[in-house]
């Protein structure tokens, strides 16, 4: 059974930084493309990075250059590093593993 647990929300001022976590057990997060997604109430949920089987990564454009996702293969968890962050950042944060889903995480940016 695959489970996707995140971590790391909470209230933070503009322009400050956040590192999500999203530690996973039933697969291993090499052989599986990660991403996060975010969403806000009435909105559809929004793809914000990738992080590919090799490595590769890509980014949303409304948060490339402030975004940074990684994965440490040793502990089986995938981050997103969060800086410069904007009142537009706040939402629900989601984990996501090809098919699979965590329970997100709330971001909260306000002064």
């Amino acid at each position: 059974q695959v489970q996707l647990v995140e971590s790391g929300g909470g209230l933070v001022q503009p322009g400050g930084s956040l590192r999500l976590s999203c530690a996973a057990s039933g697969i291993i997060v090499s052989f599986a493309t990660m991403a996060w997604y975010r969403q806000t109430p009435g909105k559809q949920r929004e793809w914000v990075a990738i992080v590919t089987t090799g490595g590769s990564t890509n980014y949303a454009s409304s948060v490339k250059g402030r975004f940074t996702i990684s994965r440490d293969i040793a502990k089986n968890t995938v981050y997103l590093q969060m800086s410069s962050l904007k009142p537009e950042d706040t939402a629900v944060y989601y984990c996501s593993a090809n098919a699979w889903w965590g329970q997100g995480t709330q971001v909260t940016v306000s002064s």
